[in-house]
């Protein structure tokens, strides 16, 4: 929890520069593919999350595979390398776009269900989202086999579940008070 608060602290203090520099939109693109990057490799997390690696490699490593990323986004990493938070990297790189997001009038809706979105649905959840919360909505799927079917869709503090695991649940608590 401690490392969450220290990623939007930094995340915001990253956005800051980046509004004052009037790059925001480029670090956002830079964070974007940071956060996906460390996402979808296994070995970069493991290495950011390693007590074993020295922090020169770290920073060397990671200013190699994000050549050509924004200075200010250079001096971010920099900067977590150097108060030892790199581990928090891909936390920090999420958030700022979440922040970047908000300050831009667009929230994102986060759709699990149990198979991917087709391009099709993904287009009726983003209409639907829009005219229940008048905003400008960035769908983000979550894979979960464990709901079963359905789906369940969270925009900021709204969340509706409409799982069959939920509604097996739902049923089996019915059944037990009888």
């Amino acid at each position: 929890m401690a490392g969450a608060r220290a990623a939007i602290r930094y995340a915001k203090a990253v956005l800051s520069l980046a509004q004052d520099q009037k790059t925001t939109d480029v670090v956002n693109n830079d964070m974007k593919l940071i956060a996906n990057t460390v996402a979808n490799n296994t070995e970069l997390s493991n290495m950011l999350n390693s007590a074993v690696v020295s922090t020169s490699i770290k920073k060397s490593a990671l200013l190699e595979i994000f050549k050509g990323i924004n200075p200010l986004t250079v001096n971010a990493i920099e900067t977590l390398i150097t108060n030892r938070r790199i581990a928090i990297l891909p936390e920090v790189a999420k958030q700022y776009s979440i922040i970047f997001d908000k300050l831009n009038g667009t929230d994102v809706a986060t759709v699990t269900t149990a198979l991917p979105l087709t391009a099709d649905l993904k287009v009726k959840v983003l209409d639907k989202v829009k005219a229940l919360t008048g905003k400008e909505v960035a769908v983000e799927n979550i894979i979960d086999e464990n709901i079963l079917g359905g789906f369940i869709l969270r925009v900021g503090d709204l969340q509706y579940d409409a799982s069959i695991a939920n509604q097996l649940s739902k049923l089996k608590r019915e059944f037990t008070l009888n």
